[in-house]
């Protein structure tokens, strides 16, 4: 039995275009190309596409899933790579939020700000080597640029933008809006403005902060200070922007 591109991409929730893309990197070849050009699919595919889409769920980059699949790697030593990226970045931005919190705090007071306040998770340099490893120099070097080109007071807007996005996603919770609703979805929008800055996060990231928030209470606390369930919320509105909007 054989299935077309177009209904594997269907039954799978991913797009013709990714699946080509897999094709291209090696990743996923058709079955057989079909004298039309169209591509087929067969059961060992699917089997395989199904590891991929798996191994995309719990966060791992295309080069760490070919790594799996051909057995140069392990999955659990992929994983445990990942988990410690993961950790890393949710120690930076549980020091983004920890700063942010403090610059409100002493702005709603008439209080002096204190560089080393106000910036407290925003030194990148302590993750280029993780980056270099995990993107590559460009992707480093891109990021550091964003922020190098950012004044002081952008800066400091940026800092403020997270809590405004928390307190509006509590809103939307509040009057009864779904994580789908144009009310969330707005809110949704800045926020993957807001991690653009640093890096412009693919589908499965914007996925996994969501995870993250919801399920480290470090984060979910941020959210759910402006109401019960915010941080949940905060992850199905990320999950339904992601799987619309973005790609692999």
């Amino acid at each position: 039995m054989e299935w077309s591109i177009q209904e594997v991409a269907r039954r799978a929730g991913t797009t013709s275009r990714t699946l080509r893309h897999y094709a291209d990197i090696g990743l996923l070849a058709p079955h057989r190309i079909g004298s039309n050009g169209y591509r087929y699919y067969g059961p060992d595919e699917l089997v395989r596409l199904q590891r991929i889409l798996l191994l995309r769920e719990l966060g791992l980059g295309l080069p760490a899933i070919a790594g799996v699949l051909a057995g140069r790697q392990d999955t659990s030593v992929a994983l445990r790579t990942h988990l410690e990226l993961l950790e890393l970045e949710r120690d930076r931005l549980a020091r983004r939020i920890a700063s942010v919190r403090t610059t409100l705090r002493k702005t709603e007071r008439g209080e002096e700000l204190m560089a080393e306040d106000v910036l407290d998770g925003f030194d990148n340099r302590q993750y280029e080597k993780e980056v270099k490893e995990r993107w590559g120099p460009d992707a480093w070097r891109e990021s550091n640029r964003r922020w190098q080109q950012l004044g002081e007071d952008e800066r400091r807007a940026h800092l403020l933008d997270h809590e405004a996005i928390a307190r509006d996603y509590a809103r939307a919770l509040k009057d009864g809006a779904e994580p789908g609703d144009e009310t969330a979805q707005a809110v949704t929008r800045r926020m993957y403005a807001w991690q653009s800055l640093m890096t412009t996060p693919s589908k499965y990231h914007f996925i996994g902060l969501g995870e993250m928030f919801a399920a480290d209470r470090r984060f979910g606390d941020n959210y759910d200070k402006y109401g019960a369930g915010t941080a949940s919320f905060v992850r199905d509105a990320m999950r339904w922007y992601a799987e619309r909007h973005l790609t692999d």
